[in-house]
């Protein structure tokens, strides 16, 4: 099986090699990157996983795009097809170039990359992103969000997501928040599987940062 698997793995990075910026680069490659496309890069943050009213999230998401020039923008997430990341064929279909800043980790779930993505920087790192451990620091991977970002669109997210949209607001960079919840079902099943009770509230760790404020 993994033998299968990692096999599967080499043939999806192949395929995906023309979209590939780097796979394993820094947070000053990717920058450097990201200023060679001469264009304001807005970053749509938010959860992963699927989102309660995922059709309320999709207007959201048409809405605010239709405020910014495909010519003058580059639409940046997180590189996953779920969630959040379906805004990427949205920005598609509007003509916007794509972009993904994600951690190596994901290199293990290549089947999970958007196909709609044009470009993708993987960047070295052991986590997904969001504050290192006992630090205030950034991991490789958000250091990178945040320093190739110039506008914070978050819809709902998690800590990691907060983690960002708070760094980026402490330089001075523009954040809007669009509360939402994870979806209801999918979290209960999860807490049941680690036998979890379950959760009390379904907004992320962003909603407490952003909601009202």
């Amino acid at each position: 099986m993994a033998f299968r698997n990692k096999k599967h793995r080499e043939k999806l990075k192949l395929k995906m090699k023309d979209r590939v910026v780097g796979w394993a680069m820094n947070p000053s490659d990717v920058k450097s990157f990201f200023k060679s496309l001469e264009k304001s890069v807005v970053t749509l943050i938010g959860y992963s996983m699927d989102y309660e009213d995922k059709q309320a999230m999709l207007k959201i998401i048409e809405s605010v795009l239709s405020e910014y020039d495909p010519d003058r923008t580059v639409i940046n997430i997180g590189g996953t097809k779920g969630g959040i990341g379906a805004a990427y064929p949205i920005a598609k279909s509007m003509g916007f170039v794509t972009t993904a800043i994600v951690s190596t980790l994901a290199i293990e779930w290549l089947d999970d990359i958007s196909p709609a993505v044009d470009h993708i920087c993987f960047v070295a790192d052991d986590q997904w992103g969001g504050k290192l451990p006992d630090s205030d620091q950034l991991s490789p991977t958000s250091q990178a969000m945040v320093s190739c970002s110039d506008i914070f669109i978050g819809i709902g997210g998690g800590n990691i997501a907060r983690d960002e949209m708070l760094a980026g607001r402490d330089q001075g960079k523009p954040v809007y928040f669009y509360p939402a919840e994870r979806n209801h079902e999918y979290m209960i099943r999860r807490a049941h599987k680690r036998n979890l009770d379950p959760p009390e509230s379904f907004w992320g760790e962003a909603h407490e940062a952003f909601a009202n404020k």
